[in-house]
């Protein structure tokens, strides 16, 4: 029998734990969020206009597993995509284009990892992920409705009566 079949993994440092250790928990949202941003990157069109997201996203999958990634980039990079977007009047039921929604996805997926790393209180881990996935979450917001501008995707409005 392999030692995962009895329940406990391997920590990154050294030792081992339960595989429902709250560290392992949040490692394994971060992975559930590079998929989604994999997802969304494999159906981003591989023209020119979309080189500068297509990066932003490959370097977002780098920084998920790096100690103490940079958020100060991230807002710079949000702050590109939505100088030339309208200004919201309302919200927004994901959607549009796939790759549109895949971000939104993404974005649902980084929230709740943010959530999941609060949870881990003080640890150092939590630490440096918080700041960075809450920049993060907004850049993604701002990523999928830049991109489904670009696909000329309409945004969906919420419902009436649900803001």
């Amino acid at each position: 029998m392999r030692p995962g079949d009895q329940g406990m993994t391997a920590l990154r440092g050294g030792g081992r734990v339960r595989k429902d250790d709250p560290r392992i928990a949040a490692a394994g949202e971060l992975d559930e969020l590079g998929s989604a941003l994999g997802a969304a990157l494999s159906l981003l069109p591989r023209r020119r206009r979309f080189a500068g997201l297509r990066r932003a996203l490959e370097r977002i999958q780098g920084e998920l597993f790096a100690p103490g990634p940079d958020p100060a980039w991230l807002e710079r990079e949000q702050a590109r995509l939505a100088s030339g977007l309208p200004r919201l009047r309302s919200f927004l039921v994901p959607g549009g284009s796939p790759p549109g929604a895949l971000l939104h996805l993404a974005r649902a997926v980084c929230r709740r990892t943010e959530r999941v790393f609060c949870a881990l209180g003080k640890a150092p881990e939590a630490r440096t992920a918080v700041p960075y996935l809450n920049s993060l979450s907004a850049f993604l917001f701002t990523a999928a409705r830049w991109t489904n501008r670009e696909l000329r995707a309409p945004e969906p409005p919420s419902p009436k009566g649900s803001q």
